[in-house]
């Protein structure tokens, strides 16, 4: 009785004060979502993944946006507007294996875009940590960071990141390469350790 009275003190100690066997995860439990149309966002997600592992995967729609700027930004505003969320054709497989997904996604319409919407409607994440991060052309995440949060309820939304990457209203596409991918490499590592998520990989 009194060594079960032991162990237990013990594993609740582990879990307030964080024994690394308790904390630790598998980059297998890790799930890193992300949609990019001038791949600035997809350099992020591949920079997060050279620094955690886990399983990376592109958000597809099955009807993608036009490839003329102007008439995405119109068709946006118009699922924005009407709440609709376009269908993926990108499908998951056992999201329950995941403990930690990380959301990536452009800020258009100073919002998050739908089809990231769609995903977070689609798959359940609850009691998962999710952390979100953003690539933007210079105005910031707009409101998709307090989106996550609204969509996630059930779940542990960590501190996202953010950067500015290309803009393509005027034709400026991939940024976050060269040079500014050091930068960048740099920046997220830091963000990965403020958040705690790198010292619990082995």
């Amino acid at each position: 009785m009194k060594n079960a009275i032991v162990l237990s003190i013990i594993i609740g100690l582990c879990f307030t004060s964080g024994c690394s066997n308790a904390q630790s995860m598998s980059s297998k439990n890790i799930l890193i979502v992300y949609l990019s149309r001038t791949n600035n966002t997809k350099t992020i997600a591949e920079i997060i993944h050279n620094n955690v592992g886990g399983t990376l995967v592109a958000l597809e729609l099955e009807k993608p946006y036009a490839e003329n700027y102007q008439a995405t930004v119109q068709q946006v505003v118009k699922e924005n507007e009407t709440g609709y969320l376009p269908p993926l054709k990108t499908k998951i497989d056992s999201i329950e294996k995941y403990d930690v997904v990380f959301v990536g996604f452009p800020t258009w319409d100073m919002q998050m875009p739908p089809p990231m919407k769609s995903f977070l409607h689609q798959y359940d994440l609850s009691g998962k940590t999710v952390i979100p991060f953003n690539t933007n052309a210079g105005y910031g995440v707009g409101s998709g960071f307090q989106t996550v949060t609204k969509l996630c309820k059930n779940s542990k939304v960590l501190e996202g990141f953010s950067i500015k990457g290309g803009v393509e209203r005027d034709g400026v596409y991939l940024v976050i390469k060269n040079e500014k991918r050091k930068e960048a490499e740099k920046e997220v590592k830091q963000w990965l350790q403020k958040i705690g998520i790198i010292n619990l990989v082995h």
